[in-house]
């Protein structure tokens, strides 16, 4: 007699272990002066819909420290998150404002 796995896990034990294996990347955003605060929290809650304290938390990190780390999920999830924040377009506020932020994928680190 021989058994057929379905590739499901069966346990939660085997759950947890295959999410585990799943990798996980980050969609950074970088900043440039070429967008507004306001821009970034409206981005961000239309496209991630985050709520606007944390957008407006992304807006400063990303400020200050260059990048910010927007969300992490899996490859197909990023990827998608990343061209819908390239596709926002400009922010209408400021006439030198001519294209939407920049975004990347990137692998989430190990824990």
């Amino acid at each position: 007699m021989s058994t057929v796995s379905s590739g499901k896990p069966r346990t939660e034990d085997e759950v947890i272990e295959q999410e585990q294996r799943v990798p996980l990347f980050n969609v950074v955003l970088f900043d440039d002066n070429a967008h507004t605060y306001d821009y970034v929290i409206e981005m961000l809650c239309h496209v991630l819909l985050m709520s606007t304290t944390e957008a407006f938390q992304h807006a400063v990190e990303v400020d200050t420290a260059g990048r910010t780390v927007v969300i992490t999920c899996e490859r197909p999830q990023a990827e998608f998150a990343r061209d819908q924040i390239h596709a926002y377009g400009p922010d209408w506020r400021l006439p030198q404002s001519n294209r939407s932020m920049q975004a990347a994928v990137e692998p989430a680190a190990a824990s």
